[in-house]
Order: structure tokens, then sequence, then C-alpha cells
């Protein structure tokens, strides 16, 4: 499959709009996740709809909610837009509380689309790559700079796994599955 201009569209502006975010523990600009993060769907045979989806993933929860989902609406089409919702836990700032809405979106990931569990494990893949990579260098320091800490972020990986895998199991999940597992056991095993 070759990408057609929409996906480097689609480039440009996951980069206009994630300009100035950086990563919380290494200050690296938040463009790499997301082309990590587009990589990896395409790796797993995602196609061009979910390659943009992945690049713009976090955009409407971070960067400017209900009409930066409808401007991705208007460029890249409906089932971008369907795909980047539901990975996607809040579009209202300020957001609800890390718990609850954790709660929300794993329920919502048991049901989901195909297109949704690819984008989203491959998030949490390139997210707990982070986290094992960060842990080597920083120590249980690092967890200080999430809302969960250690467990609540475990807790939330190993959850998200179980609901994705009820939705749709993968090579991709059960890799991302091996990762955590490294991860809890580096970080000093279940919480």
């Amino acid at each position: 499959m070759l990408l057609s201009p929409r996906f480097s569209d689609a480039l440009g502006f996951a980069a206009s709009l994630h300009r100035e975010q950086l990563r919380k523990v290494t200050g690296t600009p938040y463009l790499g996740h997301l082309l990590a993060v587009a990589a990896i769907v395409l790796e797993h045979g995602g196609g061009e709809d979910e390659a943009i989806a992945a690049l713009l993933h976090d955009a409407v929860e971070d960067q400017g909610g209900p009409p930066v989902r409808e401007e991705i609406r208007r460029r890249f089409g409906s089932q971008v837009v369907e795909i980047v919702d539901g990975c996607t836990d809040t579009d209202v700032a300020p957001k609800p509380p890390w718990q609850a809405r954790k709660e929300a979106h794993l329920a919502h990931l048991r049901t989901a689309s195909p297109s949704v569990c690819l984008v989203v494990a491959a998030d949490k893949l390139d997210n707990a790559r982070s986290l094992l990579r960060d842990f080597r260098r920083q120590g249980p320091s690092l967890w200080g700079h999430f809302r969960g800490g250690r467990d609540g972020t475990l807790w939330y990986l190993r959850t998200a796994i179980e609901a994705l895998q009820h939705a749709a199991p993968t090579a991709l999940i059960e890799e991302l599955g091996r990762v955590v597992s490294e991860l809890a056991n580096a970080a000093g095993g279940a919480p």
C-alpha cells in the first residue's frame, strides 16, 4: 500500500497541533510518539485511515476538543474521526478525574472496532516501551510524572490489554502484554 497526500496532510496537521507539546518524562517532541504509533499501525497491517488516525489519536483530547474533531472530519473524513473518537477518553477541558475517565474508556474498548483496537494497541505499546525505557533510566521516580502513579499506570495498561483481547485479540496485543509484563517485573511486580 502506498500512502496518499492525505497522509502527508495529516502529518503536517498533527505537527502543527502538537508543535508545543512534549513528552512528560523526557521532554522530547510529542510528534515522535505520534510517528511511532503510526509506524506500529502500518507495520501491523493498518490502512491509510488507521495510520492517519494514529497521527491524530490525541488531537481531540489534548489539542482543542470538539472544534478539532470537526476539522479532522472535514479534512480526513468520518472513518478517521470514528477511530480518533475511539481513542479519546475526553474532549472537555479541564479533563474529568483520571480514574473515572480511564474506567469509562476501558469499558468502551471491550466493544471497539478492530480499527480502534489497532490504534489504541499501537498507542499503548509505544507508551509501554517508553515507560520501560524511562524506568530503566530513572527508577521509581518515574511514577511521579503520572496521575495514576505506579499502581494506577500498571492497572490501566493491564486492563487495557484485557479489554483489547476481548474485542480483537492480535499479535500486537500479545506484544503489548509482553512489554507490560516486563515493565511490571522491572517496577517490582504486581501492584
